[in-house]
């Protein structure tokens, strides 16, 4: 995910500049946000995701990079078998939906569930998170 202050400007920059298209689209005007994912035509499933918050902040040079993200076909394994690893689940897939862990670089890493969110399942809905992202 990166997050940009001139969506306008970003979009040309990705799709005239080089030559991405826009896949898809979420505008969020209770969230104060617009998310567009972009692919390369000839990769069309991976994924640039491109933020847009439309209140105005500095992010440095540093904060405009959020996250990586893989969709995932079973949210609740992947974060189980991360854990078996020793990872640490920063943000536990209580909803079935999202969860967050850091990589060893301490890089944030988003899983999302491919299609519908999973009913809740133990442990994984008691759980605390345990940092932040």
């Amino acid at each position: 995910m990166l997050r940009v202050r001139d969506l306008d400007a970003s979009l040309r920059f990705f799709r005239d500049g080089l030559g991405l298209v826009e896949v898809r689209r979420k505008d969020s005007p209770e969230g104060r946000f617009t998310l567009v994912y972009l692919a390369a035509p000839q990769t069309p499933d991976a994924e640039v995701e491109v933020t847009y918050n439309y209140d105005d902040e500095d992010y440095g040079s540093a904060r405009n990079f959020g996250h990586l993200a893989f969709e995932v076909d079973d949210i609740y394994a992947t974060c189980a078998h991360l854990q078996s690893m020793g990872v640490t689940i920063l943000r536990p897939p209580r909803d079935g939906r999202m969860a967050f862990v850091r990589s060893p670089d301490q890089i944030s890493i988003e899983f999302l569930q491919k299609g519908e969110r999973l009913p809740p399942a133990e442990p994984w809905g008691s759980m605390p998170n345990t940092g932040s992202w």
